[in-house]
């Protein structure tokens, strides 16, 4: 019988030097723990890794493709792409769900599904593929496997979309868009829109259409819930130390 993580890599199209570390990148902190006398390490390390090896290779690929685009809008671009529902769906278009080592409690809790295993376990996998293939090999792979199925790159990221999901995914909170301003002559008018999860405001986006507004306040939003992920992981690893 073909071993799991030969056909994970025959699918992948990759080979591991260590294949240890492509177990490791798989293994949840539940399985390890489960069995501590087979010495294994879970993927929390690997998953800080990829974490910033994703954004590096992200940021040099929107820095390339928009060469005139400015700070803030490829910041936007940046998080739509790297936000907890991008990386789930290609999480589960890889098949990733189906190799992931889980302890019987969070197997159980159906924890095969959940968004933020899902997004750490890709994440982690992109840090064992750069410590044994090194950047080239995580480029090479994002160029593969996310860029061709980013939602329309080249005219703009669908961030209603993307907030849409992520919000589905791990808030369950209805997002609603209010207009709360609308100034300058007809021929020139703009929109100022806000974004509200559960009643908060957590984006406001300007636009010479409601539709631009919108996309802009929802970028905004996404950039927020990434960086609050992003210190409930820092926490997460202070309070475990």
């Amino acid at each position: 019988m073909q071993s799991k993580w030969l056909e994970l890599q025959e699918l992948l199209n990759l080979q591991f030097k260590d294949v240890n570390l492509l177990k490791q990148a798989f293994t949840h902190a539940s399985y390890r723990n489960e069995h501590r006398k087979l010495h294994v390490e879970d993927n929390e390390r690997l998953e800080f890794l990829g974490d910033a090896v994703l954004e590096l290779v992200v940021s040099d690929f929107l820095y390339r493709t928009y060469p005139r685009m400015p700070e803030g809008e490829l910041t936007r671009m940046r998080a739509a792409i790297v936000c907890e529902a991008s990386l789930v769906r290609f999480a589960k278009r890889l098949s990733f769900d189906q190799y992931i080592r889980l302890g019987r409690g969070e197997e159980r809790s159906g924890g095969r599904s959940r968004p933020a295993l899902l997004a750490d376990v890709f994440e982690a996998f992109l840090g064992a593929l750069y410590l044994d293939q090194g950047l080239e090999a995580v480029r090479q792979f994002v160029h593969t496997h996310m860029v061709p199925y980013l939602p329309d790159v080249s005219a703009g990221l669908d961030y209603k979309t993307a907030l849409q999901e992520f919000v589905q995914q791990r808030h369950q909170t209805p997002v609603r868009y209010v207009i709360v301003e609308e100034r300058g002559p007809a021929h020139a008018r703009e929109f100022v829109v806000q974004v509200e999860l559960g009643g908060e405001v957590r984006g406001v986006g300007i636009g010479r259409s409601k539709k631009e507004a919108e996309q802009q306040a929802a970028a905004m939003a996404l950039a927020s819930l990434s960086e609050e992920r992003s210190e409930e992981r820092v926490r997460g690893v202070s309070e475990t130390d």
